[in-house]
């Protein structure tokens, strides 16, 4: 029996986990905190992504597509709240329809079933949206990841599973596989499997590679509606991305509670796992800082930096940009709630790494580059990974 170490018991390593099991592995995972999910997973809008967005034949789309059935299959399958619920999006303007109309033919490229609509049509579904076009999206749905991750959980009676158990150095086995210091102990297994999100660079420099792309942390905060708001928005609306970026931009969510959930937006997180502008590493902070890509993602796009600190900051700006959508949703409606960091990978170039980015070397399988719709695709990464350990 293979022995497969997973450093990381977010979303995609306890999935990654039980798909190794069902194989046959015996599987050890290693999460640093006291609980399972408590950073990318935890922190996100609990959206089931239908792979609209994403450049034909990538790993998201064709993933996304898939997992999108897999994820609620699962969730269905083990009493996990979800519910397929579809979504708009909307273009405000006319200069927004060739976008619309872009993001439709992708749509129907990586099997999406979306389709058109007129404003009236589009006001059926929402009626205080503004509009002169949308694209309704069907398999869109809402879910709870952070169940999700419990039944997986309970899925891994098999497992080693740890708690509270940081990979604080790697090495090649004496004997072959490779071996682990946690600070307590030493995991000897066959593979290691790296999905540590925020810190999957540091885990790939650990053993010993070096990784094409640096993790580049950005904060999105979000917004809630006002209980007595939340009538605004029956479902879920987003804009038209710009499709140079691989943020969605500010966007209104009716989660499974009937709240309504507004963002996020996208600003430099000042620490790995920084949710508050107070959350601050000067030793995470000076790394990123060093780090050439950023300088180079930063002239490439100047304004949109500027943009985000800025909407950061005021409540204002942010339901200005909200109000572009549901022009009845002003700052008095907004009350803040959480924010999540996204493990964004970038080249040395400044170029944003958009699809989900896998390096292996003897024995080791890294996964560097698994933003959303990660959480969507998780169960046909999982897959992929396994496939890779094999």
């Amino acid at each position: 029996m293979r022995h497969v170490a997973v450093v990381g018991g977010g979303i995609l390593g306890l999935a990654v986990a039980r798909e190794l099991t069902a194989r046959g592995d015996h599987v050890t995972v290693l999460e640093k905190e006291d609980h399972w999910a408590g950073h990318q997973t935890g922190h996100n809008s609990n959206v089931v992504h239908a792979g609209l967005y994403y450049q034909p034949g990538s790993f998201k789309a064709r993933m996304s597509v898939a997992g999108n059935r897999s994820i609620v299959d699962f969730a269905r399958a083990n009493d996990v709240p979800v519910e397929v619920c579809g979504k708009l999006v909307v273009a405000t303007d006319d200069a927004e329809l060739p976008g619309l109309r872009a993001l439709a033919e992708r749509a129907e490229a990586n099997g999406v079933p979306a389709k058109l609509i007129s404003p009236a049509e589009a006001h059926a579904y929402e009626p205080e949206i503004a509009c002169v076009g949308a694209l309704r999206v069907e398999s869109t749905g809402i879910i709870d990841f952070g169940a999700v991750c419990q039944a997986l959980v309970r899925s891994l009676s098999s497992a080693d599973l740890r708690l509270r158990t940081p990979a604080l150095g790697i090495r090649p086995g004496r004997h072959g596989g490779v071996e682990i210091a946690t600070g307590t102990d030493i995991v000897r297994a066959d593979t290691l499997v790296n999905c540590a999100g925020l810190h999957s660079d540091r885990v790939a420099r650990l053993a010993g590679l070096t990784p094409r792309a640096r993790i580049v942390p950005f904060r999105g905060e979000y917004f809630t509606l006002r209980p007595e708001s939340a009538h605004l928005v029956r479902g879920l609306i987003y804009p038209v991305p710009d499709p140079s970026l691989p943020f969605l931009g500010v966007h209104l969510t009716r989660m499974l509670d009937g709240s309504v959930h507004a963002g996020p937006n996208a600003v430099l997180a000042l620490r790995r796992e920084g949710y508050r502008w107070r959350d601050m590493s000067a030793a995470d902070l000076g790394e990123t800082l060093r780090y050439p890509g950023l300088w180079r993602l930063a002239r490439r796009y100047p304004r949109t930096a500027v943009d985000e600190v800025v909407r950061s900051l005021s409540r204002r700006r942010f339901a200005r940009s909200l109000a572009r959508l549901i022009p009845a949703i002003g700052r008095e409606d907004l009350v803040r709630a959480h924010a999540g960091v996204r493990a964004q990978a970038l080249l040395p170039d400044g170029t944003l790494v958009h699809d989900f980015l896998i390096e292996t070397a003897p024995n080791q399988v890294h996964v560097l580059n698994a933003p959303s719709p990660a959480a969507t695709c998780c169960l046909e990464i999982a897959k992929h990974v396994a496939d890779q350990v094999a």
